[in-house]
């Protein structure tokens, strides 16, 4: 006998409530969960909160999964009870056709176009792991993940505010408790590509808040910031007008956005570890102004 499957849409903070315009009375086992404060992680939490069941599958609303996609995802957990969380061959639909120099940038929108599936443990290399896009995983995991909400909270994706890190730390959660994760080709998934998404402002905005993300989740799981994206201040210093000249106009401007990046997370740290006098610890301010060109 299948597993019940229950179907939770979290509409996270939509102007007009989706109750009202979304039917989901084609399931018995469906409702609708209204979630005012806007972000991904948060509208995560929330899933995990009201649902049940002891396999998550997250699906955004610029996913279109394969028709047999809960098939498979049941059929991997079945057979590998050592990952805790699975993801898929994630192929884009773009909306326009993407100029050729945005290809660099194509991993920074969840697009996993694996040709064999693959499970790892390893922590340190953030490359390998599964893109959010059609996650599954062990409630086990995922409640772990939801002991920590406050500090899941300080990052992942808010509105037009582009940061992110919320699948990874999600995956790393799992390897904490001893589980691996896996891609999976078995599991499609078509991400759909907003053509606004393709724009050099918008990429170079991805990339400054994917690495101020990344850098905050570092440093909380290892006490410490990554090195500098930059290299050490004596040989930035020394000769960087000619350097900046020599590389390549692309190169240079995803180099600063990675150093804005980095900037506002050493600054938020600075934020954080700073006290008031005879009072409690600041909250972090999260909030920052992204580069516009």
């Amino acid at each position: 006998m299948a597993p019940s499957q229950n179907v939770l849409v979290i509409d996270n903070a939509s102007q007009e409530p989706l109750a009202g315009n979304w039917d989901l009375s084609w399931h018995d086992r469906s409702r609708h969960v209204r979630e005012d404060e806007l972000g991904t992680t948060i509208a995560r939490l929330r899933g995990i909160k009201e649902s049940k069941g002891e396999l998550l599958l997250f699906v955004d609303d610029d996913n279109v999964l394969a028709a047999d996609y809960l098939e498979q995802a049941l059929k991997i957990g079945r057979s590998f009870e050592f990952i805790g969380v699975w993801g898929a061959c994630i192929n884009p639909e773009f909306e326009i056709e993407p100029p050729a120099w945005t290809r660099r940038f194509w991993s920074y929108l969840a697009l996993r176009p694996i040709e064999r599936s693959f499970w790892a443990n390893m922590v340190t290399d953030y490359s390998l792991l599964p893109a959010g896009a059609g996650f599954c995983i062990r409630r086990k995991v995922a409640e772990a993940y939801a002991r920590n909400d406050a500090q899941a909270r300080q990052i992942g994706r808010r509105g037009n505010v582009l940061t992110s890190c919320e699948d990874t730390d999600l995956v790393l959660t799992g390897c904490d408790l001893g589980y691996g994760y896996g891609c999976f080709v078995e599991l499609r998934l078509l991400h759909l590509i907003h053509k606004g998404r393709l724009a050099e402002d918008y990429l170079l905005r991805l990339v400054e808040g994917c690495t101020l993300s990344t850098s905050l989740l570092q440093a909380r799981r290892n006490g410490a910031l990554p090195p500098s994206p930059s290299k050490p201040w004596w040989r930035r210093k020394l000769g960087a007008f000619r350097r900046r000249l020599m590389m390549k106009r692309m190169d240079r401007l995803i180099l600063e956005a990675r150093m804005r990046g980095w900037e506002q997370a050493k600054a938020v740290i600075s934020q954080t570890s700073s006290t008031v006098p005879g009072g409690p610890q600041q909250k972090p301010d999260m909030s920052y102004v992204p580069w516009r060109s």
